[in-house]
């Protein structure tokens, strides 16, 4: 079934918000001072958005199998589940980079050539999982499913791979928080 006029709200406003939060996150992260947001110390955030990032993964690949043995309920609420907790991540990494300075990798060697692809591949495919997690979610929760599926296939690597070398990242930082 398709639903030509939430079609007409919905694709521009998922097209808008896809570009205004990697230009966001770009904006923020190139702050010339630093700001307390919220009044507190968020020394943790990596911590965080790695524990985030785990679960994310942990939540998509739950969804993927729920899909294959065809329960659908499971599967649509393991997704919800996956995309509220990289919502919740979005937020705090914001609040994070407003809050805090960038810390610079420290380390040297081979392990500092596997990180940069790492994150450089991580920063990447994160702006373009934007789009396709939002166009992915609509699609499915509207009923869309040939459309749905058709996406999803190329949105659940990506996801993965996202959410996966996020605990990466963060794994190769931790020596230097």
């Amino acid at each position: 079934m398709i639903n030509r006029k939430s079609d007409r709200v919905m694709v521009p406003a998922i097209l808008v918000i896809s570009i205004l939060v990697p230009v966001l996150v770009l904006i923020l992260m190139y702050l010339p001072e630093r700001y307390e947001v919220l009044g507190g110390n968020f020394n943790n955030f990596p911590l965080f958005h790695a524990i985030l990032n785990f679960f994310t993964a942990l939540l998509l690949i739950a969804g993927y199998f729920s899909m294959r043995k065809k329960e659908l309920a499971w599967h649509r609420n393991l997704m919800i589940s996956a995309f509220f907790l990289s919502a919740v991540f979005l937020v705090s990494y914001v609040i994070s980079k407003i809050s805090n300075e960038p810390v610079p990798y420290g380390g040297e060697g081979v392990l500092k050539y596997i990180y940069f692809f790492i994150l450089i591949t991580h920063i990447l495919l994160s702006a373009i999982i934007v789009p396709l997690v939002l166009f992915t979610m609509y699609r499915g929760l509207t009923g869309e499913v040939w459309k749905h599926r058709k996406i999803a296939r190329y949105t659940f690597p990506i996801w993965l791979y996202v959410a996966v070398t996020g605990v990466l990242v963060y794994l190769f930082m931790a020596p230097y928080y």
